[in-house]
């Protein structure tokens, strides 16, 4: 598999910032150079240089001119070695309540700082900070054991906002190569996470492309490829077969879904005087069973099992 994988971003530079708690992190970072501040006094000319820029960087691997990127054999395990340390259901939320930081919560504050404690510039957003806000439930690291090729970030009220990209092939268009060229430019260009929509063939291959070349959590709606399983035939979806649609991907690496629990039996019918209708293609799945099973569907009725 071949595609353009190596970013060249003008007038910066990658460089890493390092832990303290765990001083193995290396948090890549865009070093920035900005031109001098020009002024005219007097009729005399000032030049006034300016201090680079560190800014947040989610292009991974791609942009350091030290890492070859071999599409075949996946990008770096950047956490392999911490997950390789911890046991079966050890998650951030479990360390977390315990007041345990671990080197995703410092990795995380550190890039939420960029470098401002070395500008003298006081934050908050401490890897206790972190730890706290996971615990409390405002705030979540989506890193899959199974994805150790991403690089942690974190989503809550009191960080940084995120971008999430959509990308994914159909029955009629895009294949392999396309979907991984377009997870590494999401990348290139900022997408903090990246939503595999996929709803043609080879689902869970390309999926797999993607997990194996991507520096940012991957995430999926499990229904579309549950209902590729039974031919496109809503009404003979059940439980079973997307709780073992969710596990298989759990277990491929995925970091997040998208799941159509709040579909209620009592309110599709709210969507019948809708200019649109249902312009979700996961609920208007779900609202087809309920309909045809005239009872909750099973996504409402095992969320607890989800969970």
């Amino acid at each position: 598999m071949e595609t353009n994988i190596k970013f060249n971003y003008p007038s910066s530079e990658k460089v890493y910032l390092s832990g303290k708690l765990y001083p193995e992190i290396k948090v890549g970072m865009r070093k920035v150079s900005l031109t001098p501040t020009i002024t005219v006094e007097g009729g005399e000319r000032r030049v006034e240089p300016n201090d680079p820029v560190y800014v947040y960087d989610t292009s991974g691997p791609y942009s350091d001119p030290n890492v070859e990127i071999d599409l075949e054999k996946g990008l770096p395990k950047l956490r392999q070695s911490w997950i390789d340390g911890r046991k079966e259901g050890e998650t951030q939320m479990y360390f977390a309540k315990q007041g345990v930081i671990t080197q995703e919560m410092e990795y995380v504050a550190i890039r939420e700082n960029m470098n401002c404690e070395e500008l003298g510039i006081k934050t908050h957003i401490t890897p206790a900070f972190v730890c706290k806000e996971i615990a409390e439930g405002r705030a979540v690291i989506p890193a899959n054991r199974k994805h150790p090729e991403s690089e942690p970030m974190i989503i809550g009220t009191n960080f940084l906002v995120k971008i999430n990209t959509n990308i994914g092939n159909s029955a009629t268009t895009s294949g392999m190569q396309e979907e991984v060229e377009k997870a590494v430019w999401s990348c290139k260009w900022g997408g903090d996470t990246l939503m595999d929509l996929s709803t043609g063939n080879d689902i869970h291959e390309t999926r797999e492309w993607i997990l194996r070349n991507c520096p940012v959590p991957v995430g999926t709606v499990p229904m579309y490829q549950a209902f590729e399983k039974v031919n496109g035939k809503a009404e003979d979806l059940t439980w079973e077969i997307f709780r073992d649609t969710l596990i298989e991907q759990c277990e491929q690496g995925v970091d997040y879904f998208t799941i159509h629990c709040g579909i209620r039996l009592q309110n599709i019918h709210l969507a019948d005087t809708r200019l649109t209708g249902i312009v979700s293609r996961g609920g208007s799945i779900i609202s087809k069973w309920c309909k045809v099973h005239q009872k909750e569907s099973f996504l409402y009725e095992h969320f607890d099992d989800i969970c």
